[in-house]
């Protein structure tokens, strides 16, 4: 074997590594493209005095060995955080989907997070958590936005206290410490109410949203309400049942419009009980109602009114929903916000925004 040349020894002093068993480094894009290892770290990391032209060379040199970009897990661990922000849903990820409302939210608080460069992650608090799935006991999060319509809200607050996780609360009465992006669910509730009044309405039923982690379905009883543990299906309920003391209540087993169908048959099917006017706690709900209303050969609103609540587009629903429009996106960017400040060390204070009633064709006199 003939020894090797100065110029054959200095290219493999520079040379990139090309094992097929190795994965090229920092150090390997580096040197292929002729700069220092920290150069290319911040052309990488966008920030620092490198020229567009050597970031450039070095996403080239990048690219032609298949090299990805540093590591997330190194970084995190330098920076001590994992880079993402917990969304604890009340259900199923499918389902949540389903609602426009939790879309609106989940798109806020990506915008209030922005800052931070940090992922989302979103977990279901249903209560039944297999061996191997993430949860908000395991979940690597640097916070976590907990979604207060779920009935497992408290022990979720509890979970994350152990852990030492700062949380932010949307819609849930939590303890200090843990800031609240709410709504008047009880005023707005409360408005809509009195306005059915006006109209003239006596005769109310109310669709509730569910009331516990059961996710008990059926009418409500007085057993049921009082062991609720659901805080914006309480406050709803007491705006409701401020202006129309006896109305009765059904508990759906979730925010769909099925549940609303089943709702709906079920207040609307004794034509000596009737109600005039149905407040649904949800829009999807109030749908669903309008549709039991519609198999029943019942017109709306003519022979019966339907109020919802939330100001969404229901795809199908040939109405204008007459509801109670709540501030979804900038309740769920006030708790981005939140989370921000709270990771910053700040003691960010609680929001509540305020709904308004939009009068829309499902709500009208009864007839005399």
């Amino acid at each position: 074997m003939q020894p090797e040349s100065a110029e054959s020894s200095e290219q493999s002093a520079t040379a990139p590594r090309t094992d097929a068993a190795s994965r090229p480094t920092l150090a390997d894009v580096a040197a292929h493209a002729g700069v220092s290892a920290s150069t290319a770290s911040l052309a990488f990391s966008g920030s620092g005095p490198v020229s567009d032209a050597t970031k450039q060379r070095v996403l080239g040199a990048a690219a032609e060995l298949g090299y990805g970009g540093p590591d997330p897990r190194a970084r995190s661990l330098r920076r001590g955080r994992s880079g993402i922000v917990g969304v604890v849903l009340e259900e199923r990820i499918r389902t949540a989907f389903l609602d426009p409302v939790k879309i609106q939210m989940l798109d806020g608080i990506t915008e209030g997070i922005a800052p931070l460069g940090a992922g989302l992650l979103l977990l279901t608090d249903t209560g039944d958590v297999g061996d191997n799935a993430v949860s908000i006991e395991s979940a690597p999060v640097d916070a976590v936005v907990l979604v207060g319509c779920s009935p497992r809200f408290t022990e979720s607050v509890e979970a994350l206290r152990r852990r030492g996780i700062p949380a932010v609360a949307i819609e849930g009465s939590a303890d200090d410490g843990v800031p609240e992006i709410s709504i008047d669910n009880l005023q707005a509730t409360r408005r809509g109410a009195e306005y059915l009044r006006e109209l003239g309405h006596s005769r109310v039923a109310i669709v509730t949203l569910p009331v516990d982690a059961a996710r008990t379905r059926g009418a409500l009883t007085p057993e049921l309400e009082r062991s609720s543990t659901a805080s914006v299906t309480n406050e709803r309920l007491a705006g409701a049942r401020a202006i129309f003391p006896g109305a009765p209540a059904h508990v759906a087993a979730a925010s769909l419009i099925e549940e609303g169908l089943d709702a709906g048959r079920a207040i609307l099917a004794d034509p000596s009980t009737r109600p005039t006017a149905v407040i649904a706690q949800s829009d999807l709900l109030a749908a669903g109602v309008i549709r039991a209303a519609e198999e029943l050969g019942i017109a709306v609103p003519a022979e019966l009114s339907v109020l919802g609540f939330d100001g969404i587009r229901v795809d199908g629903l040939q109405h204008d929903l007459t509801t109670l429009v709540q501030p979804s996106v900038a309740k769920g960017r006030a708790a981005g916000e939140a989370v921000v400040r709270l990771l910053a060390g700040e003691a960010p204070e609680s929001v509540c925004f305020t709904s308004t009633l939009h009068v829309g064709d499902t709500t009208a006199a009864p007839e005399r």
